[in-house]
């Protein structure tokens, strides 16, 4: 009996690019069993190495979780769909009702708010309870534009902005907040510029730091809903846990290429975000945003959705996405939505919590933090960008090795052979492992997991190219385009 299973987009290198297969097997067990022996390199995106399901990877049959049921056993018919989930990244008692009383709105207000006035669910009440509310944006990117820009336009009378970060080039194929004339401009100067032009009425409030552990409660304290708008796992840990501990709706968003996911956290009415992804994946396995790409518009559908969780929540209408994941595919142009449950056994928001505290976040995600620069370069195994241009220009005899992807590769490339990260395990047979190797990726997280794996394969001269061909670039050859 043949089952269609829905692939996402991180692990479709693995699976010859194909949105969806069909495989045969009577249960969810048989499923995955015969979807990894036709596609070998997706099982360690699946399994651990003692054979158990990695925590960071959810599987749905057709919209139902299965985590807390027997997977292996589950049964399946030809009618079903099974859904691989992995992290990529009524009304709910919010504090604005008492304070919504006292609030009054102008007559500019009413006029500009005159849309929203007339809307039953809305009204002059609403409108308050709107004005009266404080929301925090974590970033001012590609879902924060979107986000701070219709939060604005709608009167939410404060909104905070963390972001640490300044205007890139880019940026500016999605993040709408910043123009062309905002290059090397603080993002957080940018996007007040923007939105006081948007509505004069509102407060914003701006943060130029790292969210850290030491910081983020004292951040989120004063507002009443935290919009997740970041691009790594730790920040997403930080912001879900911050969140539980002060009993903080949490407003999730995040995108990849052409997918995106969308859901409320809020641990007092439903499951928090450890409860979907109890643990994050190894460095390096989901690409991020530079990494693998996002379509342009894709932040300012998610970010506009996100913005609706948030009028909604503040309004105390309707019904919030508090215990169900959007997914939304741009290239079908289909929604689909998944129910979540509320894992008891949660370190943070189940019955028997074991985290009182933020912790360490990188360390928690497995991220290695920067040697001093006297210690970053391992001679054995890592060269620079300036080493290799030297022993290039004195004839070495070295091979270079791109791991990116061919789209990557039609942008700039050293001229060098291609074999893609995600068909290196299928290919590595073509290389020389007498040779000196050095692989090169676009920053380098990719070429060091592939220097790794032919390490192991019985290649003894690896190295990889620390900073990628960015780093070639900016410092050997500026006539080369970036990306």
């Amino acid at each position: 009996m043949a089952i269609k299973i829905f692939i996402p987009t991180p692990l479709r290198p693995f699976t010859d690019r194909q949105d969806t297969v069909e495989v045969d097997g009577s249960t969810v067990g048989e499923v995955l069993g015969n979807l990894t022996a036709r596609y070998g390199q997706i099982k360690q995106h699946l399994y651990a190495e003692d054979g158990s399901f990695r925590s960071y990877v959810n599987i749905y049959v057709n919209d139902e979780d299965i985590r807390y049921l027997e997977k292996d056993k589950t049964a399946v018919r030809g009618t079903d769909t099974v859904s691989i989930i992995p992290s990529i990244a009524g009304g709910v008692d919010v504090d604005v009702q008492d304070v919504a009383s006292e609030v009054q709105l102008s007559n500019d207000e009413v006029l500009r708010y005159s849309r929203h006035l007339i809307i039953p669910e809305v009204g002059m009440e609403g409108q308050k309870k709107l004005k009266a509310g404080k929301v925090l944006m974590i970033g001012a990117g590609g879902l924060g534009s979107p986000l701070g820009m219709y939060l604005a336009a709608a009167g939410v009378g404060k909104l905070g902005i963390v972001d640490f970060d300044v205007v890139d080039k880019t940026n500016l194929q999605r993040q709408i907040m910043h123009s062309t004339v905002d290059i090397g401009r603080s993002k957080l100067d940018s996007a007040r510029e923007t939105l006081e032009g948007i509505n004069p009425h509102i407060v914003i409030e701006t943060y130029e730091t790292r969210l850290l552990s030491e910081n983020a409660l004292d951040l989120f304290a004063g507002y009443d809903v935290i919009v997740d708008g970041t691009d790594n796992f730790p920040t997403r840990y930080l912001v879900n846990d911050a969140c539980v501990l002060l009993g903080k709706p949490n407003v999730y968003g995040s995108i990849l290429r052409f997918d995106g996911q969308v859901s409320v956290f809020d641990a007092k009415r439903g499951p928090c975000y450890r409860c979907l992804y109890p643990a994050p994946p190894p460095p390096g396995l989901v690409p991020s945003c530079a990494e693998g790409g996002v379509l342009g518009v894709l932040p300012g559908i998610i970010g506009t959705l996100q913005a609706l969780e948030v009028i909604k929540l503040l309004l105390g209408e309707g019904e919030p996405l508090i215990g169900r994941l959007v997914l939304f595919d741009a290239l079908k142009f289909k929604f689909r939505e998944m129910k979540l449950r509320k894992d008891p056994d949660c370190p943070i928001c189940g019955d028997d919590p074991s985290i009182h505290a933020l912790i360490d976040y990188e360390q928690f995600c497995g991220i290695v933090k920067p040697a001093p620069a006297s210690e970053k370069v391992d001679e054995n195994t890592e060269i620079t960008v300036e080493q290799l241009k030297l022993r290039l220009d004195r004839g070495d005899d070295l091979f270079i090795l791109d791991v990116r992807e061919p789209r990557e590769y039609e942008i700039v490339n050293l001229g060098a052979p291609l074999i893609p990260l995600s068909e290196l395990a299928k290919r590595y047979g073509e290389l020389d492992p007498s040779k000196e190797i050095v692989v090169h990726c676009k920053m380098g997280g990719r070429s060091a997991k592939a220097a790794t794996f032919l390490r192991q394969h019985g290649f003894k001269k690896v190295k990889n190219l620390l900073g990628g061909i960015d780093a070639w670039v900016e410092k050997v050859d500026p006539g080369l385009p970036r990306y």
